[in-house]
């Protein structure tokens, strides 16, 4: 983490010296971004925080943990189908459940579902590309990511 922390901030001087109305000008855009999205981060990180105190961490590792199996895999895989969180909620997300006792199966598997099937955007992307086209991108990658998952728990 310091790493990327001094290569940023070595980037941002250099950007600084060679143009200071355009670093600034980005700053500020990263700036805005970062505040637009901090209530979503926010709303989602104290949701799982109250879900992690309410459920017990016994119950939470019996049915994602570990010894889990296919139980596990398939609850992430139906969760993560269904959710519609951003990337960089998911991820940090991922890591408390690991800390949690999750295994890296299903969380491979809540992930990969997360980023390839939308259930949520299933009627949108019907309408753009098709019912047909639609439910076989969506049933192909949540195929995909049963098997990384099944994999990464193999492997890991």
């Amino acid at each position: 983490m310091n790493f990327l922390i001094i290569v940023t901030v070595s980037v941002v001087l250099i950007s600084f010296f060679l143009d200071r109305e355009k670093t600034f000008t980005g700053l500020k855009k990263g700036l805005g971004m970062f505040v637009n999205i901090l209530p979503e981060l926010l709303n989602i990180l104290i949701l799982v925080s109250v879900v992690l105190y309410l459920i017990p961490q016994s119950m939470l590792i019996r049915w994602l943990g570990r010894d889990s199996g296919m139980t596990g895999i398939s609850i992430a895989a139906l969760t993560g189908s269904i959710s519609l969180i951003p990337g960089f909620i998911a991820y940090p997300l991922a890591a408390i459940l690991l800390k949690s006792g999750v295994s890296y199966g299903v969380l491979a598997v809540f992930i990969t579902t997360l980023m390839m099937v939308g259930i949520v955007t299933l009627p949108l992307e019907a309408k753009y590309y098709g019912l047909k086209t639609a439910l076989l991108r969506n049933g192909l990658s949540f195929l995909g990511a049963l098997i990384i998952g099944i994999l990464v728990g193999v492997f890991m």
